[in-house]
């Protein structure tokens, strides 16, 4: 049967074809919808994991005793795994094991725009890079039989525009997959040096016949084609070139680690001028030009940001000398930046953070968006956990910031990679005080449960995280909780720790405006009491604006959580009232 899907969607597909039964991963834009539609089918189990580098963990202890395994992440979270999959390129496998890595050219949701291909290079381990939602679902079902052919992890490298975009893909017949016998190898699993420099052999041995695989592999292939402009691609950057320039001779690598060498000569035999088009880093086209090639690339192809078949029909054209001057440019669509929603529960806390003037160290979540104006309350964001390790060697490298400098930080976030910093935090005499905004769900991602949220992501009951006895296990004296609605509360207290000279935990507590079953009533202005000082406004909130000079809120838009009538000095905001102030 043939269906549009998402690209995530076909890898879940494609892994539940391949009879995979164990999926794990951590939630991270763009790839957490291929768990969530895996854990749908049926005979299989996911997982969501506290961070990518368990998740990972868990994966290999899945594989080790016979299971399939599909791994899960953003680019990023690879970063936070890569000390178990360089292992694990030495360890090799035992029933098959596939790593999506979701890259983000564009930075549509992420810190930066690595580019993960490097990663199968630097762990000598097969990379795939489907180039829509068909191939996505046929390049999974391939790499569990390059995994467990060749014995080592494979990467499937996806980016935001796979991961999000429909195509029609052909769903098959899963296959069942029965669990491979667990045989007891400290040679092979024990990665102590004396077993890990014979593995590393192995690891030479396996790139020498990958290299050969390469050649000769339907997932690389050349597609003739008319003029002497040839071009070399993978992934989506493929669908782009023969968008803009269709019936040229293209080299599509579908395998981009390692490269087909051969084929890449051969191709090149074909053409006059070699064009290798792709996103991010040279990646391709450093390797095309230690074979000795001439090339064109990155001179012309940006180096930075997502591509699309304008970008590359333009370059080209420019760089071959044709007249560009009536070229259409890109429709210049006004940009939406992005916001807390209404009634969100840190708005409070970062209106009262701006209001303090602390310095703000601040982590991955939605709460991110504390640095957005007018709220500006947010100093540092670096990755996921960094804000407490930061607080701290800010304190430590100048006294004037401790009782100044607080970390801010979500409750899935705390989970992920925030336990370890409050431990140093202690254990080294800090100061600082610590937020946990605990909005009880994975909000940033698309709601996921977490070990905190009471519930696992196959929907069954689990034990829930106290983080305030967590806290205080880790050697933390202070722990307050606190409702992010109640200003004056949200401000003592604040102002109480920071002053406390000592490490003070302060769990910041209301669900998430967009979480379900939630029941608020609007709220109005009286316009006769309002004098247009524009004080709310300083929260941010986009349920509120100025209309004839005066405020009004938007009863579609406003989740009644009340906050902007604290703010108000007029009593001019109150409950209740179905139009606009």
């Amino acid at each position: 049967m043939a269906r549009l899907m998402t690209g995530n969607e076909a890898i879940a597909r494609g892994a539940f074809e391949a009879g995979v039964k164990i999926g794990v991963g951590y939630p991270g834009t763009p790839s957490t919808e291929i768990l969530e539609n895996f854990a749908r089918y049926p005979g299989v189990y996911a997982q969501w994991s506290p961070n990518e580098k368990v998740a990972l963990e868990v994966g290999i202890g899945a594989s080790l005793a016979g299971a399939r395994t599909l791994v899960t992440m953003k680019h990023v979270g690879v970063n936070v795994a890569a000390d178990s999959l360089l292992t694990l390129s030495y360890t090799g496998v035992n029933a098959g094991l596939v790593l999506v890595s979701a890259d983000d050219p564009g930075l549509h949701s992420s810190q930066n725009e690595q580019d993960n291909r490097y990663y199968g290079k630097l762990a000598k381990i097969p990379v795939l890079e489907p180039s829509d939602s068909e191939e996505a679902r046929k390049f999974v079902k391939l790499a569990y039989e390059l995994s467990e052919e060749f014995d080592t992890p494979v990467i499937l490298r996806t980016t935001t525009r796979i991961a999000h975009t429909h195509t029609l893909v052909i769903e098959e017949e899963p296959r069942e997959v029965s669990l491979k016998p667990y045989v007891k190898n400290p040679q092979k699993y024990v990665m102590v040096p004396g077993n890990a420099r014979l593995r590393h052999q192995v690891v030479e041995e396996r790139r020498q016949k990958l290299l050969e695989y390469a050649e000769i592999t339907p997932l690389n292939r050349i597609e003739e084609g008319t003029g002497d402009v040839g071009f070399i691609t993978s992934g989506i950057s493929y669908q782009y070139v023969k968008e803009a320039f269709p019936g040229s001779p293209v080299l599509k690598l579908g395998l981009t680690w390692p490269l087909p060498e051969k084929l890449i000569l051969k191709f090149a035999e074909k053409v006059k001028t070699i064009i290798v088009v792709e996103e991010l880093e040279p990646y391709i086209e450093e390797h095309v030009r230690a074979l000795g090639l001439k090339v064109v690339g990155k001179e012309i192809i940006p180096r930075t940001g997502e591509l699309n078949h304008y970008i590359v029909q333009k370059a080209v054209l420019k760089y071959l000398g044709e007249d560009i001057a009536d070229f259409l440019e890109n429709l210049d669509l006004p940009q939406r930046p992005p916001v807390m929603c209404p009634g969100c529960p840190h708005r409070p806390v970062f209106y009262i953070l701006s209001e303090l003037k602390l310095t703000v160290t601040g982590d991955i979540g939605c709460y991110t968006l504390g640095v957005m104006p007018p709220l500006g309350a947010i100093d540092t964001t670096v990755c996921m956990g960094a804000g407490i390790g930061m607080a701290l060697g800010m304190e430590k490298a100048n006294p004037d910031f401790s009782g100044k400098t607080v970390a801010v930080i979500g409750d899935s976030t705390f989970l992920h990679s925030g336990i370890t910093p409050l431990i140093d935090m202690v254990y080294n005499g800090g100061k600082g005080t610590i937020l946990i905004l605990d909005n009880r769900t994975t909000a940033m991602t698309g709601h996921q449960p977490h070990p905190a949220t009471g519930k696992t992501l196959m929907g069954e009951p689990a034990p829930q995280v106290d983080f305030e006895a967590l806290a205080r296990a880790l050697g933390v004296k202070r722990v307050t909780t606190v409702d992010p609605f109640d200003l004056q509360q949200l401000r003592a207290v604040i102002t109480e720790e920071v002053a406390a000279g000592e490490v003070s935990v302060v769990v910041v507590r209301r669900e998430c405006a967009l979480l379900p079953n939630q029941t608020r009533e609007p709220l109005t202005v009286i316009s006769e009491k309002c004098t247009g000082c524009q004080r709310c406004l300083k929260l941010g909130c986009p349920a509120i604006a100025i209309k004839d000079k005066k405020a009004s809120i938007d009863p579609l838009l406003c989740n009644g959580c009340g906050v902007c009538a604290q703010v108000c000095k007029f009593s001019a905001i109150i409950k209740g009232g179905d139009s606009l102030g």
